[in-house]
């Protein structure tokens, strides 16, 4: 099994050919550098960063938007020009005109290495294009190999379970899939200018692209869209490299998906896998990720409406629709536009079609499939088998059912040119996209506009009045990701042959009027909802989510492809000893408020009882009379009265603040609330019938409250009836003074009033009535609930509770983002500040102290 961290980043070969000189420290203004003394320095310029003003957008994918082919004077000199099929060229539709576009990206030819670097200038100038030359050998491993025969059929829900049934994980495609992701972030590199430009990257080739990208620039604005289908977690979990694809898509400010269904499966495996919940806000989702706002983006790309109009206004586009309409006059005609790949479910397809004329014999000689495929992108075994099994089914249909003037199914061979697909668009009735498996399939939306017509194609199709109602047919399978967004479209199961086959009968038996009225809601859609608009508003939602990127503090994390940045406020640091050290011996009425769990223990430990170097410590710090010592803990009295009976000084705060004592010879104090507690009655039935529901859950009942735990239970199902139960228990519960609240895997009732930030200003105000008020306050927690006690005390400041001059640290276990001023990294850290404390502590007195 392979180690996550098994590919050390900075150890990879170096396939770069023209790479640009990298600065070790970055310190662009704007950019907090590694190194805290040189974060106010002036940056030096560097020639990895364009100087160039202009607001710029810099698209990144596997292939750039460009045609290459020798020039055939010479057949030397290399020729280009825009491929204006590319979606990546056809976006830049949704920029604003004065925004210029960057694209990197590798070419479809390879270039001599001699070449290379005056190819590249002249892409430069001339196409604003950086290319990435990979060699032969890398491109093999990457693109075929872990792209084409790996990665893409995992997330097309195939599985190599036997060697024979596609291709299993090889930690050399996997190394060479890195090395290419690399390339491409050097290129980048070489023209971004960090503080100005967005980084858009696309698809599946460039996952852990986004990881190179943040560890370089900490705030860098990064999207990405998946264009393929996200699997669900039962299928992703089986990837070996799970946890570094994740973490590398979240380095990204904004990602993108088809439909809800991919985005759904995205955030389950976070969830599942990394322990992240999302959250919803405003119609918008996000992830909390070491302090940065992850986005989410639902939203399926369109077409160019302006590429698809020209073309059908061409003169050459009516005369080739005459010509098709002579050669199927009088039939009815479907038609399939399909990539040649085992997930297009072409034979499927097929052998709907003849069931159709098996079943139907009054269709024969009146129907016809034309069966478009374009070539294939990648090559193997896999796809020549597919297409054998095509014309095979093809061929055994056409004989039963054909003869010498009478093809029921005519397969075309691509590459096939847009215009000519239009054509055909044109002239079909219905449309067959029966994929079983694809992200996102364009077919529909084309043949829409295709069937809307123009003037010119009107007259080719013998239309009399152009103004009429227009129709068109479309059978969709519901596995892909155009399906939601069509809704009069006829939806099929393509492993249901019988299914497929009734809805080709339906399209061909449909009553004009439905056609109608299905082809004018699809076309509206289409219309509204165009490559543009799909580019706009990702980019809108992308500056969206980089707004705040100035307002935090960054610093990078892990190693190898488990970096990640945390972001969090600009005064927040790290809790040095010497500075604490020095307010401590300065003050002479100090409270220091500790948490437990979490805090004094590290959250793994099976045994949560103090160890001797807690205890130490405890009774080291509460055997100076300058210190009132509190641990203030959500557990019950019964278990930390037993566990710190050696503490004698030291003063319990259990249940959240229920229940106080303030020396281990006092009694526990009940807060002082009338509180009811026969609601008791009403929670735990219903917390039982819940946890008798969900397996892995547990009941742990307090004095105070009762909580549901669901940590051990499957997370989406235990999320799931947390929620359920929250809204249970806030309708029984209405009436009585109880405060319903979820936290972190747990579903609490307790006392409206409790909480561990009236404990802490309950402190502070005795401590004051007794003529001693606080003049150092030491606050450490880890979770939610301290975050009550740092709101007390910040509170407190705010209505000087606390006198002006005192010496406050509200601290918090972890990198993330609280209230906290201060953090430490976790429990060693806390107790060896506490150590350092205790160490400059008075000497112990003859006579106890402390507040009664």
């Amino acid at each position: 099994m392979l180690s996550r961290s098994c590919f050390n980043l900075l150890n990879l070969d170096d396939y770069s050919i023209d790479r640009t000189r990298i600065p070790r420290v970055i310190s662009v203004p704007g950019i907090i550098s590694e190194f805290e003394d040189v974060g106010n320095a002036e940056s030096p310029e560097s020639d990895a960063v364009s100087s160039v003003s202009q607001e710029r957008r810099i698209v990144v994918a596997n292939r750039l938007p460009l045609k290459a082919c020798r020039d055939s004077s010479d057949g030397k000199k290399w020729w280009f020009d825009w491929d204006k099929d590319a979606l990546v060229l056809q976006l830049r539709d949704g920029f604003p005109s004065d925004v210029e576009v960057v694209y990197v990206g590798c070419l479809g030819v390879e270039i001599d290495p001699s070449e290379q670097e005056e190819v590249a200038q002249l892409l430069l100038d001339k196409f604003k294009c950086v290319p990435t030359f990979l060699p032969l050998d890398l491109i093999n491993k990457f693109y075929h190999g872990f792209c084409k025969h790996y990665l893409w059929a995992l997330f097309h829900y195939m599985l190599p379970l036997t060697p024979n049934h596609g291709v299993r994980f090889d930690k050399d495609m996997w190394q060479a899939y890195v090395s290419a992701n690399k390339v491409f972030a050097d290129k980048v590199m070489e023209v971004i200018n960090p503080d100005e430009d967005y980084v858009w990257i696309h698809d599946y080739h460039l996952m852990v692209l986004p990881t190179f990208l943040r560890k370089r620039y900490h705030r860098i604005k990064l999207g990405f869209f998946l264009h393929s289908p996200f699997p669900s977690s039962e299928i992703y979990r089986t990837l070996p490299v799970r946890e570094e694809i994740l973490r590398a898509l979240l380095n990204c400010d904004l990602i993108g998906f088809h439909t809800f269904d991919y985005a759904r499966h995205f955030l389950s495996c976070c969830s599942r896998m990394l322990g992240l919940d999302y959250q919803s806000k405003r119609g918008y989702i996000g992830l909390d990720y070491y302090g940065r706002t992850v986005s989410i983006k639902i939203l399926p790309v369109g077409i160019h409406m302006g590429q698809i109009k020209s073309v059908m206004s061409l003169p050459d586009t009516a005369e080739k629709v005459k010509e098709l309409m002579k050669k199927y006059h009088g039939k009815t005609v479907f038609l399939g536009v399909d990539d040649l790949d085992m997930f297009k479910g072409i034979s499927l397809k097929f052998m709907a079609f003849g069931l159709l004329l098996d079943e139907n014999p009054m269709y024969r000689g009146n129907v016809v499939l034309i069966q478009i495929m374009n070539a294939p992108r990648s090559r193997g075994k896999d796809i020549q088998e597919v297409h054998d099994e095509i014309n095979k089914v093809a061929c055994e249909i056409n004989k039963k059912y054909g003869d010498q003037e009478y093809r029921p199914i005519v397969c075309i061979n691509g590459p096939v040119s847009f215009q000519d697909k239009v054509a055909y668009y044109a002239i079909s009735e219905c449309v067959v996209v029966n994929a079983v498996r694809d992200g996102m399939n364009l077919v529909p939306y084309k043949y829409t506009v295709a069937r809307q017509g123009s003037p010119d194609l009107d007259k080719a199709l013998g239309v009399v009045d152009s103004s009429a109602p227009k129709r068109s047919v479309i059978i969709v399978s519901e596995f892909i990701g155009c399906s939601p967004s069509l809704s009069g479209a006829i939806r099929v199961n393509p492993w249901d042959i019988n299914n497929v086959a009734e809805a080709m009968v339906s399209g061909i038996t449909m009553l004009d009027s439905e056609k109608e009225l299905r082809h004018e809601k699809h076309y509206k859609y289409v219309v509204s909802h165009d490559v543009a608009y799909w580019a706009k508003s990702f980019h809108q939602d992308l500056e969206r989510a980089c707004s705040g990127h100035y307002r935090k503090r960054c610093w990078g994390i892990g190693f190898g492809l488990n970096f990640r940045v945390v972001a969090l406020g600009p005064n927040f640091r790290k809790l040095s000893v010497e500075h604490i050290v020095s307010a401590y011996n300065s003050t002479n009425s100090r409270l220091i408020l500790l948490d437990y769990d979490g805090t004094m223990m590290p959250p793994d430990r099976v045994d949560k009882s103090p160890s001797p170097e807690v205890i130490s410590v405890l009774n080291s710090l509460c055997n100076d009379p300058k210190n009132v010592v509190f641990i203030v803990s959500g557990r019950g009295k019964d278990s930390l009265g037993k566990w710190f009976s050696q503490c004698e000084k030291l003063g319990l705060s259990a249940e959240h603040g229920y229940f106080t004592r303030w020396t281990e010879s006092s009694k526990w104090e009940s807060c002082e609330l009338a509180v009811d507690m026969d609601w008791k009655t009403i929670a735990l039935p219903v917390m039982e019938h819940y946890t008798e529901a969900t397996d892995g859950s547990s009941i742990e009942q307090k004095e105070s409250a009762i909580v549901w735990h669901h940590q051990e239970a499957d997370p989406d199902f235990g999320l799931w009836q947390a929620k359920e139960l929250l809204d249970h228990l806030e309708s029984v519960l209405a009436n009585d003074p109880v405060l319903v609240k979820s936290g972190q895997q747990i579903v609490e009732v307790k006392p409206q009033g409790v909480s561990k930030g009236v404990v802490v200003k309950n402190l502070m105000e005795t401590m004051k009535n007794t003529g001693k008020p606080a003049d150092f306050v030491l606050c450490i927690g880890d979770d939610r609930s301290d975050e009550d006690m740092f709101e007390a005390i910040s509170s407190s400041l705010a209505s000087r509770s606390l006198p002006d001059t005192t010496e406050v640290f509200v601290c918090t276990v972890g990198q993330k983002p609280s209230m906290a001023k201060y953090y430490l990294d976790d429990t060693f850290e806390v107790i060896k500040m506490l150590q350092g404390l205790s160490a400059v502590s008075a000497p112990q007195p003859s006579s106890k102290s402390g507040l009664a």
